[in-house]
């Protein structure tokens, strides 16, 4: 007989396991369990089911051939026997068994192994609220979910994601897409947090409004009312009349069977792993959702369940368990999310995350087209890049817009995890063609205006600083060096027009000893406007990271 191989949970991370495993072990006995009935499929494209995106269910459970992969092509493809319905409920670590419970008859059977993989994935973080009761609550994980919520928003018209996390913001898209009038509520004060700063997710933010999503940030959900069914979601901001919700706060890791196995739980609440995804138990391994990592920049055990992550983390548990030797380093927190027109990612540490992980950071705003502006469809993007500021090492990257925002996180990936600086990151031979990108890419210009600062050659605020200052009534001067015709179409209250060619000639107008803030469309100018007014003896000027392109607060018009 064969080594024995038992993994219990049959989607991304486990279905990698196995298949990896019969490969480097063609003996061995290997055995899937699954308390669901569909296996081995798409999670993250169950938003696009929704909206009809993707048109049947089957196309998120079938290989790109178009092949099912059901227990049947796990049996007679990869040699890999999958039970369905079956929950496992206990491990006994001495014996080496996995007792099972039949769904369907609540019968209890048992599985001798070897080597054990635990899969469990995460669920959803359940709210404890007045009313989740109510038939029309929905959350977004499995596929039985999405087929819930698909015939329900056929026929519903007013919906509410409660969560502003990737998951709430591509299932508000795919509501939008049925007609549905959709309402967002997030309890902290930003979409998307811990994938963006404030700034970058109020881009965000302005863009699912213009499309007609009504959101509510820094809300906190109180219950639900109706008679059997939702008809009203009870918030911090009101009442927000809604016949479908759809929960979706975070996940959490399924840690109950390790915990009651007596396998240590990491910090992070998930089950704690080496390199080689081996438990505190040599003999058990875990991937995937259920488990935790580390994170490359800060050296910190993390949590973060992503599809990417769990197929890398089985594949190299499968190698593991079948007598391989295999290592996952861990991971930096890439994320990325298209919603509506609107494209948001990250790579690395956000300026928050930076500075709470105790960074010294230096950050650039660098708004720009995707690619050469004079190139038909070119769109808008903007990246924000976090360095430290004594080493000059890129920590962060993030990018928002309407145009390419993937290939240049995709870049920041490498930068990040081989430990560039901004220096190494500016002088990076890209790809370039005009329908491609600029002769100078957008990821070059921002480590570009990040190295002059951190040589000292430049002096940026951030659009929030500027904001507070105005707020307060500081006494400065925010100078606006864009032209009279820019300025005459959107401005920022309060700032005086010098344009940057008239500002040699009538610098004689503005105070030398008052902090001058200036800025342009995208604050090359506004650099520009910087270094004129140094050189002719100002002694506090700065300009305004990202110029107005980035200010992400209300501008005069017209």
């Amino acid at each position: 007989m064969g080594t024995r191989i038992v993994i219990i949970g049959a989607n991304a991370a486990g279905a990698k396991a196995a298949a990896k495993a019969r490969r480097i072990d063609p003996g061995a006995e290997i055995t899937v369990v699954d308390r669901g009935e569909f296996i081995s499929y798409g999670a993250c494209g169950i938003p696009y089911y929704v909206s009809d995106t993707v048109q049947e269910v089957a196309e998120l459970m079938s290989t790109p051939v178009g092949v099912m992969r059901d227990a049947a092509f796990f049996r007679k493809v990869k040699g890999v026997e999958v039970l369905t319905g079956m929950e496992a409920v206990a491990i006994g670590r001495k014996e080496k068994t996995v007792s099972l419970r039949e769904d369907s008859t609540g019968a209890i059977r048992t599985l001798s192994y070897d080597r054990l993989v635990l899969a469990t994935g995460s669920s959803p973080v359940t709210l404890p609220l007045k009313g989740k009761e109510l038939s029309g609550i929905f959350t977004v994980k499995t596929i039985e979910d999405a087929e819930l919520l698909k015939e329900k928003a056929s026929s519903s018209t007013r919906a509410c994601i409660v969560g502003g996390g990737l998951i709430g913001l591509e299932t508000a898209e795919a509501l939008l897409e049925r007609g549905l009038t959709v309402t967002l509520v997030e309890m902290r004060n930003q979409l998307l947090p811990g994938v963006l700063d404030p700034e970058m997710a109020r881009i965000v933010e302005k863009h699912l409004a213009e499309k007609g999503v009504a959101i509510h940030v820094g809300c906190t959900v109180e219950g639900f009312d109706g008679n059997g069914r939702v008809e009203n979601v009870a918030t911090t901001a009101g009442n927000v009349p809604a016949k479908l919700v759809v929960l979706a706060p975070g996940v959490k890791p399924n840690v109950t069977l390790a915990r009651e196995a007596g396998l240590e739980i990491g910090a992070t609440g998930a089950i704690a792993v080496n390199e080689r995804m081996q438990t505190s138990d040599p003999a058990i391994y875990a991937c995937g959702d259920c488990c935790e990592t580390t994170h490359l920049v800060t050296g910190q055990k993390v949590h973060i369940p992503l599809g990417s992550t769990a197929n890398k983390q089985g594949r190299v548990a499968g190698i593991n368990v079948a007598g391989g030797d295999a290592a996952f380093a861990g991971v930096i927190g890439t994320a990325i999310v298209k919603v509506c027109d609107m494209n948001a990612g990250k790579t690395g540490l956000t300026e928050t995350e930076a500075r709470s992980a105790g960074f010294m950071v230096e950050t650039v705003l660098a708004p720009a087209p995707d690619r050469a502006h004079f190139f038909p469809g070119a769109k808008p993007i903007a990246l924000k890049l976090v360095a430290e500021k004594e080493s000059g090492r890129i920590l962060g990257l993030q990018a928002v817009g309407l145009g390419a925002v993937d290939k240049r996180i995709d870049a920041a990936v490498a930068a990040i995890t081989f430990g560039a600086t901004a220096a190494q990151l500016a002088q990076l031979d890209l790809a370039y063609a005009p329908p491609y990108a600029a002769a100078m890419d957008n990821l070059i210009v921002a480590a570009d205006i990040l190295r002059n600062k951190l040589e000292g050659h430049a002096r940026g605020i951030a659009p929030a600083e500027v904001k507070r200052k105005l707020d307060e009534g500081d006494d400065f001067i925010l100078l606006d060096v864009r032209s009279p015709g820019e300025h005459s179409e959107v401005r920022i209250a309060g700032a005086k027009l010098v344009p940057l060619g008239a500002l040699r000639e009538k610098m004689e107008m503005l105070p030398k000893d008052k902090e001058i803030v200036t800025f342009c469309k995208i604050s090359l100018r506004g650099y520009e406007a910087q270094k004129i007014m140094e050189a002719a003896g100002f002694g506090d000027v700065k300009f305004m990271d990202g110029g107005i392109l980035t200010w992400p607060y209300d501008l005069e018009r017209g």
